[in-house]
């Protein structure tokens, strides 16, 4: 039979229609990658390995979960996708943050308006609670809790405040809620007290700059403390101390970190230092607070990248570069930090240009790189799994 350019173009068409048809079922699942990190020693840890969320960029609905296996060594890539071939869209938009209460894992999609629960050693998609433009989660007395923007995803000087939604971790169901500032972020808790940082990132140039107070017992917040502009990251110490970050105005207010405490004698936190370094996220172990800072200027069109040791108990700088054998030149855009909790070993997160994968590296408690591996796009948020 004679071969004409009409049968050219039926034989490469024919497939692609076909395939646009096909439901979700008849479509190939991309499998789970595996790199071998050999990173085993822990036998005799509690620590069964940690889940790493990939945030992807906004609008390309690739956020994805990976996991580190300490039992043989593994890292799997893409985990989610494999464990769910039934979840169209996966795990969604925007993956903002990442938390293990009792046996399920909860991972918070920020644009996909939810957050997805799966059992934590299986991987597999119990619900999704929806919560509207949802932020950061913690946990309880066998509740999660989510601070919440409420309002859309959109840059505007009228946007509402945000919100803390209450989850029953039994039922999955969203029981309850509080208003709070403009744009909450992250959230603890100390003594029954709840404390969220509030940005106002909506509203710029009109920051908020407050620290919201949610009395736990009846759940209605009961005060807003004055900390500084666009707050972002609120962790407690071992010592019931809030380390607060502020991102500043992007110009001429810089970074900052702030210290809350309660005062003798006074049953509320106040602000009572100001540590005068840029902080964009961090984490402890023992006495050691471990930062880094990627500090966008809108002047320079830059960012200006830091890494450093803060003593919790005296507050002072100790370090400027917790990597000390030059291998922070390999980074380009740290954008996230975790802590193994027995061994010290500290991970920092890659986001290099934000459209493509991104890296994982691990250093020793002395700051010397033992592995890197490649991730999803974005990657940014770590929770450890217990054994």
């Amino acid at each position: 039979m004679k071969i004409t350019p009409l049968h050219i173009f039926f034989l490469i068409i024919l497939p692609l229609l076909l395939a646009s048809t096909s439901c979700r079922e008849d479509e190939l699942v991309v499998p789970t990658e595996y790199d071998i990190i050999g990173d085993t020693h822990q036998a005799e840890s509690s620590i069964r390995g940690f889940y790493l969320v990939n945030e992807g960029n906004m609008g390309s609905n690739k956020c994805t979960l990976d996991f580190c296996d300490f039992a043989t060594g593994l890292y799997a890539r893409n985990f989610y996708a494999e464990r769910n071939p039934d979840e169209i869209k996966e795990l969604g938009d925007v993956g903002n943050d990442i938390g293990i209460y009792g046996s399920k894992l909860y991972v918070v999609v920020n644009c996909s308006h939810k957050v997805e629960v799966m059992d934590a050693y299986t991987g597999k998609k119990i619900t999704q609670i929806n919560i509207p433009n949802c932020r950061y989660i913690r946990f309880h007395r066998g509740k999660a809790y989510v601070s919440s923007y409420v309002g859309p995803v959109l840059i505007d000087p009228a946007a509402p405040k945000g919100a803390v939604y209450q989850i029953d971790t039994l039922s999955l169901k969203a029981t309850a809620k509080v208003s709070v500032g403009y744009q909450p972020e992250e959230m603890e808790i100390v003594d029954d007290y709840m404390y969220v940082a509030n940005s106002g990132g909506y509203r710029a140039p009109k920051y908020d700059n407050t620290v919201s107070v949610i009395q736990m017992i009846d759940f209605k917040q009961v005060q807003q403390i004055p900390v500084g502009i666009n707050l972002h990251r609120l962790k407690k110490d071992r010592y019931g101390k809030l380390w607060v970050s502020s991102r500043g105005d992007y110009q001429t207010r810089p970074s900052r970190l702030y210290v809350m405490e309660k005062k003798k004698g006074y049953n509320q936190m106040t602000v009572t230092d100001t540590i005068p370094v840029a902080c964009s996220n961090m984490a402890f172990f023992g006495d050691s607070l471990y930062y880094y800072a990627t500090e966008w200027n809108n002047f320079t069109a830059s960012n200006t990248i830091s890494y450093g040791i803060i003593d919790i108990r005296t507050k002072e700088i100790v370090s400027c570069n917790f990597i000390t054998d030059g291998t922070d030149n390999e980074i380009i855009i740290p954008y996230g930090i975790a802590i193994h909790p027995e061994t010290g070993d500290i991970y920092v997160t890659d986001a290099k240009n934000y459209v493509s994968s991104g890296t994982l590296y691990c250093f020793d408690r002395k700051g010397r790189k033992k592995w890197s591996v490649r991730t999803g796009d974005i990657p940014a948020h770590i929770a450890f799994l217990s054994k």
